[in-house]
């Protein structure tokens, strides 16, 4: 095989396991009724004058499937938690109980479970459009290369298998949180 034919196909492999990594880290960030850390990956808290995130500033657990608890390495930090998860809006409740910061993570209504799905799959559809755009670039930078006729189609029906497997990949990807959402 010609070796800037590997080089692109190589490159739109790549570009569409980026797609694939980021849909998952979007798609971890969507809660599935079951209390997880991760949902407070975005929370941000004022430690000696600057904004930092909230899992280094403390131990974020989950004792059971309805808690979180947050461990602040300095007890002076408790009242900056709850400020910061407030902010964060995330429709939890903090409670201190002098030591650490509980929330109670509410179960989903049918409502709720419904817009997360429809958010997983936005997120689902912008990665197959990343994948997409990843293969439009890999069949313009194919035009660059010096090819036959027979091996030009040859590229182009491999970069287009490829494309395929990550779309399905990603329509996996979604069936599997579509279902862990709206399982109660």
């Amino acid at each position: 095989m010609n070796e800037d034919l590997e080089i692109v196909l190589d490159t739109a492999k790549e570009a569409m396991e980026n797609s694939v990594a980021y849909l998952k880290k979007q798609l971890m960030n969507i809660r599935a009724g079951k209390a997880s850390p991760s949902m407070l990956n975005g929370v941000q808290v004022e430690y000696y004058g600057s904004m930092t995130p909230l899992n280094q500033v403390s131990n974020v657990n989950t004792p059971d499937a309805r808690t979180i608890t947050i461990q602040p390495f300095e007890k002076s930090l408790i009242p900056e938690i709850e400020k910061g998860i407030m902010k964060a809006d995330l429709g939890f409740n903090p409670q201190n109980n002098g030591e650490s910061v509980i929330i109670n993570v509410p179960p989903l209504t049918e409502e709720r479970r419904k817009q997360l799905a429809k958010q997983a799959k936005a997120e689902a559809e912008e990665a197959k459009i990343g994948v997409r755009n990843d293969r439009r670039s890999a069949l313009h930078e194919l035009k660059d290369i010096d090819l036959s006729e027979d091996e030009m189609k040859s590229a182009e029906q491999d970069i287009q298998e490829i494309t395929d497997a990550f779309i399905k990949n990603i329509e996996e990807i979604y069936a599997v949180k579509e279902k862990e959402i709206m399982t109660v």
